[in-house]
């Protein structure tokens, strides 16, 4: 019988996400690829070091205690490299004791098309344009941000923070008060609108399967009462009343229960995040990322109407 992806959570993920490479692509870029090729394989039994998604990829992959028999999670890496050079990467995987079995070698060439493939919910990575290319063939991606974030090793907790509109519902609130300028015609159109379901987004279909994880430890939680569940699901949005009613009504028709919102109004939601401290934070805007990524990992989703 074929390994069925679609029934588990799929990430697709970029090496540069996963780890920090800046030295391996500065001599790619200074000195060519027959230097970079030596110094790989030069340094294969040298372990990479943590780069910015590695907490979050390290947090989601415990998830699969729940039920290891048929793990929940699973990470596929997507790589630019090719076999040979790309050994050095699964061998820091193996370090770092990582559950990543499965990789792809593309030496130079995009991943994006594989998405489908693969049954991916999520693609991460640091080339930007790789997540381009994905979004605009409709996949859904993050281009993941440089940040000096330092991982607390104690903490096993995995906490996930996602704005709303262009992230988890598509943008076309969003492009009623982009192209009005008018926060009165946005709460009028979402009053109107209260009881109507968003259109999904692009990360919808990783928040479904995200919550359906999160079942599984409520289940797991209700069969032992010793059990503290990891993951903490939070939407971190400028919305504010009366349009935070739509999002709950969208939820509800979902059958996703988050466990924190927070209906900024235009508060900045870099001090929130610096509270809530997530593993990862998706937001379509890079305004609200950038003061973020100082402080935390932070994933932009190039999609709709504020990224064209």
């Amino acid at each position: 019988m074929p390994y069925d992806l679609g029934k588990r959570l799929v990430i697709g993920l970029a090496s540069s996400a996963l780890f920090d490479l800046e030295e391996s692509d500065q001599i790619f870029r200074e000195q060519g690829q027959t230097r970079y090729r030596e110094y790989q394989r030069e340094n294969q039994n040298i372990a990479l070091k943590a780069g910015v998604a590695f907490p979050f990829i390290r947090r989601l992959l415990s998830l699969n205690e729940l039920n290891p028999s048929d793990p929940p999670v699973e990470v596929v890496l997507l790589s630019r490299n090719d076999p040979d050079t790309g050994l050095r990467v699964m061998k820091s995987i193996e370090h770092h004791k990582l559950s990543m079995t499965r990789a792809v070698f593309l030496q130079g060439r995009s991943p994006h098309k594989l998405i489908p493939a693969l049954d991916i919910n999520l693609f991460l990575s640091a080339n930007e344009l790789d997540v381009k290319e994905a979004t605009i063939a409709g996949y859904p991606a993050g281009m993941v941000l440089d940040s000096k974030h330092s991982d607390d090793l104690t903490d096993q907790e995995l906490r996930i923070a996602f704005d709303f509109d262009g992230v988890i519902a598509d943008d076309t609130a969003e492009r009623i008060f982009q192209e009005t300028e008018n926060l009165k015609d946005f709460h009028e159109h979402e009053k109107k609108m209260v009881d109507v379901p968003h259109s999904p987004g692009p990360l919808k279909d990783f928040l479904v399967k995200i919550s359906e994880i999160q079942k599984l430890e409520e289940a797991k939680l209700s069969e032992d009462s010793s059990y503290s569940p990891k993951l903490r699901i939070s939407i971190v949005t400028a919305r504010n009343a009366p349009s935070h009613e739509r999002v709950i009504n969208t939820m509800r028709e979902w059958d996703i229960n988050v466990h924190e919102a927070y209906f900024l109004g235009g508060v900045e939601k870099r001090k929130v995040l610096e509270v809530i401290n997530p593993h990862m934070f998706f937001d379509d805007q890079k305004l609200h990322l950038e003061p973020a990524s100082d402080l935390l990992p932070a994933v932009h989703i190039p999609f709709g109407v504020t990224n064209q």
